[in-house]
């Protein structure tokens, strides 16, 4: 089960960053989750946005010289207390899989749990990995209703 992630090639200049949130934000798309990576010449922005908002999101990055692609992502939750993560991440490493990426993701307050964005090196063996071990994957709507 995978859901809708934009991936966006920034410049790793001041302002860049506060610039292209801006102009998604006066577009009225809401964002979800953002994730930062730099390298020495550009960043990378990953955003989840609402379903409907993917679309429109990427055509404005485009239309505004922006790199974007969107791409596929497990949302998976986790719980929310110590050792939560580190015991996804234990079915992860006797899968035999590796995390390429991850972050957090918004959490319904006081639901006990926490939602984590995965890029895995084998995606749909994840998912299968994930479904056998019982690790709740978020569907595309279900991120759209936090």
């Amino acid at each position: 089960m995978f859901i809708k992630q934009i991936s966006v090639f920034l410049e790793n200049t001041p302002g860049s960053l506060r610039e292209m949130t801006e102009l998604l934000g006066r577009g009225g798309v809401d964002l979800l989750a953002l994730s930062l990576a730099d390298t020495q010449n550009f960043g990378i922005v990953r955003l989840i946005v609402h379903s409907e908002q993917i679309d429109p999101a990427v055509a404005l990055l485009k239309q505004n010289g922006y790199i974007a692609k969107v791409n596929h992502v497990i949302c998976a939750a986790v719980p929310d207390r110590p050792l939560g993560l580190c015991e996804l991440l234990s079915i992860i490493e006797q899968a035999g899989l590796s995390v390429e990426y991850m972050y957090s993701f918004l959490r319904k307050a006081g639901d006990g749990t926490a939602h984590m964005i995965l890029r895995l090196n084998d995606g749909a063996r994840a998912a299968q990995v994930f479904g056998m071990k019982n690790v709740t994957m978020l569907s595309q709507k279900e991120v759209d209703n936090l």
